[in-house]
């Protein structure tokens, strides 16, 4: 058994919880650190480095929220997405764990980047919404996390629903390109992409470099919640195993010791 360990891929040692549960409790205390370090790094470059944008004035600033945001809304779908590919493909035993751990994170994600798009679009557009290509598919792609989530809560048994939300996960990744591509495939309000892009970036350093900093330290910053979702989800799981567990052998015990005390009051009668 030994032998065949170092044969072993990462994603094959991940896969028993126990392993996962030791790894994580390493690196989470590590992660929350650097989530800390890089996002009070980045608000600071936001707030007293980065210039004034010469249209949008200091408006420009909800972007340092806004646009990490909105990158991890995509990101926490696909990451659903890839997950219950695992689970539907591979019976991967952590991909159902990690894409329920992930539907909260990316559907709040979501919900603050439409919140701050919002607060960007009243100076901007003169209103709060618009019903733009861009808007319109990520307030779809909320719908989708709420979805996954009403869906999984509604049936009861844990494997059915797993599948059930695989399956819409993966119809629903087609938001993804749409939202994406949305500024080029149609006349829309919303600002084409500037940083990720062919050519190259089309913003000033000096924001720009914030701007990362700032979807460094979310990125990492969802990572950290989200193992520490998973953690909570497999020791979930185990203790609705034991209690499970021991409902059973108190079951299997109770008619053995049923008859025994008719017996017994029999005699006596």
């Amino acid at each position: 058994m030994s032998a065949q360990q170092p044969n072993q891929t990462i994603t094959q040692r991940l896969a028993n919880p126990t392993r996962f549960m030791a790894l994580s409790a390493t690196l989470l205390p590590w992660l929350w650190g650097a989530a800390a370090i890089l996002i009070a790094y980045g608000l600071f470059l936001a707030f007293f480095r980065a210039p004034p944008d010469y249209q949008q004035g200091e408006t420009v600033k909800i972007m340092f929220i806004h646009v990490p945001s909105a990158w991890l809304a995509m990101g926490g779908y696909l990451l659903i997405a890839i997950s219950s590919f695992g689970l539907l493909v591979f019976r991967h035993p952590l991909a159902d764990v990690s894409a329920k751990a992930a539907a909260p994170l990316g559907a709040t994600f979501t919900a603050l980047a439409l919140i701050t798009g919002s607060l960007w679009g009243k100076p901007m557009w003169g209103t709060y919404w618009v019903w733009d290509a861009r808007l319109t598919s990520v307030l779809i792609l909320f719908f989708l996390y709420l979805g996954l989530m009403a869906l999984r809560s509604s049936i009861e048994e844990e494997t059915l629903a797993a599948k059930l939300t695989a399956i819409l996960a993966l119809v629903g990744v087609t938001i993804l390109p749409i939202i994406k591509f949305s500024v080029d495939w149609w006349n829309t309000l919303h600002q084409p992409a500037s940083v990720v892009r062919l050519g190259g970036a089309a913003i000033h350093p000096s924001i720009l470099v914030p701007l990362l900093v700032m979807a460094a330290g979310f990125t990492v910053l969802f990572v950290a919640m989200h193992m520490k979702a998973m953690r909570n989800e497999i020791m979930r799981r185990r203790i609705k195993a034991m209690t499970m567990a021991e409902i059973e052998r108190q079951s299997m015990a109770a008619p053995v010791s049923a008859p025994a005390s008719a017996s017994v009051s029999g005699k006596a009668t």
